[in-house]
């Protein structure tokens, strides 16, 4: 089979190439889906250029945790019946999606209703089950006030529509005109300039005082003042990225007076339950036709190195290749 891999870190259309693999067969416990779309994360490219400072395999790595296709095999212990459903993937692991055929735990294989096309489903993975962990992994959010740092992102978009449709009062803040368009489309309540608003400001003031008891941040080091400022005692802070600074220093006390909790989240790193829970979320909102992903670009295998290079510009949108 044909798949997309690198072997040295770098600049994606440096170090991407398309290989011939072995097409995998499923362990006990696996599905094999035949890959119609892959979904590229910025957590894919911050690997692929070396950012996270993740060891390299001897063999390489083949991208993506994200992807939609077709189950066309199983492995001991999985119902036969399972073979030629749809599925949408929450975290392939270790090999990735960027191929014509992955193998993946049967659980980590979800259905994808019928009028969910492939490109979208590929576009859910990280950015739904992340935004699920940052806001609804602990409880219900039904009468908070949640402040959502970059909504108009992968993830931050799917914040916004999760916790408007799961009862929040929602401010989001974005750098771009398109990116607060795209928050206010989402339900956002209130949106900001994350350049030019005072952020705290306005969600005291929206609060009566109180501050934020949420907020689901993209720059943990970067926004520690705003979120400072903007959290109410006991609040929480769910951070999925650091992009600014890997290493920020953090201000204890000043956390620790609030009594935050401080929520580090990884979409692809999930106990059974999270897992089972996303995934019963996610479908629930998915068969209902309540969330759908924003495609900004649907590209061939062999336009990888592109796709990379637009998720790492910022693209409007999820970004997909496909065999």
């Amino acid at each position: 089979m044909r798949a997309v891999r690198y072997r040295r870190t770098g600049p994606a259309a440096e170090v991407l190439e398309i290989v011939a693999r072995p097409v995998p067969d499923p362990a006990p416990g696996e599905v094999r889906v035949r890959v119609r779309a892959s979904g590229v994360n910025p957590h894919d490219t911050k690997r692929r250029s070396g950012w996270t400072g993740a060891d390299m395999p001897p063999d390489g790595i083949t991208p993506h945790s994200d992807g939609a296709g077709v189950v066309d095999a199983v492995g001991r212990g999985v119902d036969p019946d399972r073979i030629g459903t749809r599925v949408w993937l929450i975290g392939a692991r270790p090999e990735g999606t960027a191929a014509e055929a992955v193998c993946i735990a049967a659980d980590r294989a979800q259905p994808l209703p019928d009028g969910c096309d492939f490109a979208e489903g590929a576009a859910l993975g990280v950015p739904a089950v992340t935004a699920w962990l940052a806001l609804l992994a602990d409880g219900p959010l039904t009468g908070q006030t949640v402040l959502i740092q970059g909504g108009g992102g992968a993830v931050g978009r799917v914040a916004v529509e999760l916790a408007h449709r799961s009862g929040a009062r929602v401010v989001a803040t974005a750098g771009s005109a398109d990116s607060r368009a795209i928050a206010t489309a989402k339900g956002a309540d209130l949106v900001l300039d994350r350049r030019a608003d005072n952020v705290a400001a306005a969600v005291l003031d929206l609060t009566g005082g109180r501050g934020a008891d949420r907020i689901v941040d993209v720059d943990f080091g970067a926004n520690q003042p705003v979120t400072l400022a903007a959290l109410a005692d006991h609040g929480t802070v769910a951070a999925y990225s650091c992009s600014t600074d890997r290493t920020p220093a953090l201000d204890y006390y000043a956390f620790a007076r609030k009594s935050a909790r401080l929520d580090f989240v990884q979409g692809n790193l999930l106990t059974p339950a999270q897992l089972s829970g996303a995934a019963a979320c996610i479908g629930a909102f998915l068969a209902a036709g309540l969330l759908r992903p924003d495609l900004a670009a649907v590209l061939p295998f062999d336009e990888t190195a592109r796709a990379h290079e637009m998720v790492e510009a910022g693209a409007s949108g999820n970004v997909v290749v496909t065999p």
